[in-house]
């Protein structure tokens, strides 16, 4: 994997959806003077409910419906520091779905530096909220994932996966 992420261009990376940007604050930072890792988890998570959005997985829907989303679990790689005021911004790859579920990845990319700075795969799951259980995409939200799944199938470049999530 980490061969994978060392060779992976902004180029590459800009074919995906930006799902995310934002400028790093002096609240952003631990005491080594970078970025805390809690706020490269808020971000990503920022960044999937962009993602999610994309597919109809919205406030609306959220607010409207009985149905929501369930994070199931999370590989981070930390590649590079980033420091107060400069901008990240989050690209985001679908690896697969099932009935239930979706597998994808974001990676952050220090604009400031043009440095990859992190990654997360994520898996997560659609979920029916009255009951409290993981639950079926509805048809017109598959379709939306499918539709960007298929596009990122086509991609030139192997997705860097951590081999310890799956659907």
């Amino acid at each position: 994997m980490k061969n994978i992420l060392k060779s992976l261009t902004l180029p590459q990376l800009k074919q995906l959806p930006l799902t995310y940007r934002a400028t790093v604050t002096d609240g952003h930072l631990d005491l080594m003077g970078h970025m805390n890792v809690r706020h490269y988890l808020g971000f990503f998570d920022d960044a999937t409910w962009h993602l999610f959005a994309s597919f109809g997985m919205d406030h609306h829907y959220y607010t409207t419906s009985s149905n929501g989303s369930f994070a199931l679990q999370q590989f981070i790689f930390y590649l590079a520091e980033v420091r107060t005021d400069e901008t990240i911004a989050i690209w985001s790859r679908l690896y697969g779905r099932n009935d239930r579920r979706i597998h994808f990845c974001h990676f952050m990319i220090n604009e400031s530096t043009g440095q990859l700075a992190a990654t997360v795969e994520m898996l997560g799951s659609h979920a029916n909220l009255a009951i409290r259980r993981t639950s079926p995409f509805p048809p017109a939200i598959a379709a939306k994932i499918d539709a960007l799944l298929a596009e990122h199938n086509r991609l030139n470049w192997p997705p860097p996966l951590c081999g310890a999530i799956s659907l």
